[in-house]
This record gives C-alpha cells, structure tokens and sequence, in this order.
C-alpha cells in the first residue's frame, strides 16, 4: 500500500511507502506534468532507485505545436530537465506506431462507428499498464509508479483500487480496465493528495513544472476538434446523410455522423418549437436521430469488454444482480444501479440504473463502484455497447 509520512506544518515533503524495500527499482511513467514530476521525485527522496520514463506518442514537429499536450516535445524537455534536477536516469521510447495503432486508429474507428471514444482509457489499457509496463519489468523495476490521482489499497484478496482523496481530480473512470496482475506491479503516490499539495511540493523542489498548466484536451486532438481528426486519419470516410426524427421525420442533412454525439443539442442545424437532441447515431443508414430531451432516458445498458475488480467472481456477482453504483461518464456521481445478466449483451453483462440517467452513448465506458454511500471502491466496468430506453410511465388519473 502507497502511504504518505512525515508531512508536517512546517511544511517538510513527504517519504513513501511503496511497500517495495527501499533502494529497490522503481520506474515512474512521466508525462512532463507536475504530477508525474512530483511523483518521481517524491520516490528519489523516499529512497528508491528511479528510472524515469517518457513516452513519445506521436511525431515531435507536430506534436510541439499542440500546447499543453501530453507526450509533446516540450514535455519530453521537461521530464528530462526533472530527472537531471533530481538526480535520476530518464529515458524516451519511441511508443509512436503502438499509439497510433492502439489508440488513434481505434478513436477514428470509434467515430465512423457511431460511437464516442475514451482514448485516454484506451490509451492507459493499451499502452501505459501494458507494454510500459512491461518495459518497466525489463527494466528490473520492482514496481511502476504513475501520477494519477487514484488510491491502491492492500485487501483480503489482493491490491483493490479506490477512488482519490481529491474528488475533483480522481481518475478512476480512466482506470477500469485496470487488472489485478497489474495493480500487484502499479504504485500510484498521489491518490491521497489534494492536488495544491502536489503543486506545494514541486514549488518546494525548485521544479520547473511547478507552475505548468494541466492539460485539458485530448493529447491529439488540437482544441477539441475530434471530427478534423477522423478526417485525417480516415480521408473521405465521412459521408453525409438525413437527420430523421424519432418519429421517422426527415428535418434535414448532415456532414457526417462524426461531427455528433449522443445528447448533443447545439449545432444540429434543424430547428422546431420545442428543443431537439442527438438520441442515437446509425452510421450504416448515415442517419442522425434526434428527438425530445425524454427520448434520451436510458434504464438498462449492455456492455462488452468486462473488466472486474471486485471479490469473487464477476460473472456470478452480475447473475446474482449485485447491487453497485456506477459512473457513465467522468463527469458525473455515481449512481445507484444493479448488475445483470442479459443474453443481449455481447459479454452477458449488463447494468439496470435505479433511475433512468440521458445521454448514455456507445462507446464510453459504464464504471461500476461499491454500493456504499461513499462509492469508494472501483470494482471494474465496461464498455458500453448498446442500451434500451426508460420505459413510459403513463400518469394515472385520480
């Protein structure tokens, strides 16, 4: 377990506890960003024999120009200039074909799909725990540190993951996927911080990454223009077609169904009296449905791709209907639901929210959480495939 020592009010850094023997290898994945920065540091201090690593994702003239992305060549400049400041190696792999494989032509296809990508789950599940992690074995790592803000804690069966102490900055709809195999390996120091805290400790350290902005966007994606994107990586691929009503309307046309997401209201270029959303995306007829903002409450959601955490077995957890919370985005609390077993759904697994929840859309990821008033413990989740709409409730009439 990851614990935070000898933090005082007159403000001395704090030592960690990787649960490792001191002086054993510890390789830090660091992004350039004052967490991973300070991440690294903190394991120098506390006695480790670090190795810092950076991973460059995608070609350095274009990447230098996007500010504040992660993996760009400004960052790469600035992990360096830590590790010489802190007095450990730091290396750079050139992980540009595995990316562009693993996580931007999956985005694209994602997109023309008619489905909305997480690349950055992708990217951690494909990448980071993956081949990173292995390098960081052959590196003679005893366990691989990352800055994200996530707790590991020690349980009866094994490591479990639990959400950071820092709400606001807690990752762990991004990290799902995340294997038991792994989390033995995976160290995560900052899980406890408040995010001012890490911002202290590099200001302390003389980091040149004290001040650094955090980045917003996805790393790739210039300014959140994700459908310039696909259209880069698959030329000519979007199409235009009809945007149909609910009830079978045709309203107009459209560029492509990756200029649109799932509860998307602004720019649909079709106008009524009352208010229209995206309700659902049909790349194979090019069409995009829209319809009342009703139209987009979802009760049950069917996943693929199952990752789980919790104790036991997960398939007898979803037969049993298992009572969790979950997350459908990362942006939201999460919400009381049950888990299921559906023969619908591509794994088998499916979830049935307590209360219908809108904008649920393919292809992000449906977290699911401990039932507990707090939610803290992340017990796995998966990629949503498809979901089947609230039913109508007809009032009755006294």
């Amino acid at each position: 377990m990851t614990m935070l020592t000898d933090i005082s009010l007159a403000g001395d850094l704090p030592r960690l506890d990787l649960g490792v023997p001191k002086g054993a290898r510890v390789v830090v994945a660091m992004s350039g960003g004052v967490d991973s920065s300070v991440t690294a540091a903190l394991c120098k201090l506390s006695g480790y024999d670090v190795v810092g690593v950076t991973l460059q994702l995608y070609d350095h003239g274009v990447a230098i120009q996007k500010k504040g992305a992660c993996c760009a060549g400004q960052d790469i400049h600035d992990a360096r200039r830590v590790a010489e400041a802190m007095g450990f190696p730091h290396y750079v792999l050139d992980y540009e074909s595995r990316f562009g494989e693993a996580v931007m032509e999956d985005f694209a296809d994602t997109y023309l799909a008619g489905a909305t990508p997480i690349p950055c789950v992708r990217c951690n599940e494909r990448v980071k725990f993956r081949d990173l992690l292995e390098t960081a074995r052959d590196l003679g790592g005893a366990a691989m540190a990352t800055g994200h803000y996530i707790r590991r804690v020690e349980g009866a069966e094994g490591p479990q993951l639990r959400r950071a102490h820092d709400a606001s900055k807690d990752q762990s709809y991004f990290l799902f996927s995340t294997t038991k195999e792994q989390l033995d390996f995976l160290r995560f120091p900052l899980g406890e911080m408040p995010k001012d805290e890490v911002r202290r400790i590099a200001a302390a350290l003389g980091l040149v990454v004290a001040d650094k902005p955090d980045s917003q966007d996805i790393c790739f994606v210039p300014e959140g223009k994700y459908a310039a994107v696909v259209e880069r990586l698959r030329p000519g691929a979007a199409e235009p077609g009809e945007i149909v009503h609910v009830d079978g309307s045709v309203m107009g046309r459209h560029p492509g169904v990756i200029h649109y997401t799932v509860g998307q209201r602004r720019g649909l270029g079709v106008a009524t009296g009352d208010p229209l959303y995206v309700v659902r995306l049909d790349p194979e007829r090019r069409r995009v449905v829209v319809g009342p903002r009703e139209a987009l409450l979802v009760r049950r959601i069917h996943l693929k791709d199952v990752a789980w955490l919790g104790d036991g077995e997960g398939e007898a957890a979803a037969r049993a209907g298992a009572p969790v919370a979950v997350k459908v985005r990362s942006t939201r609390p999460p919400a009381p639901a049950a888990l299921a077993w559906d023969a619908a759904s591509p794994s088998g697994w499916a979830v049935d929210l307590a209360e219908p929840e809108e904008g649920v859309a393919p292809g992000q990821a449906c977290v699911f959480y401990s039932p507990d008033p707090a939610h803290d413990r992340v017990l796995g989740g998966g990629w949503i495939a498809a979901t089947a709409a609230a039913p109508r409730v007809t009032p009755v009439r006294a």
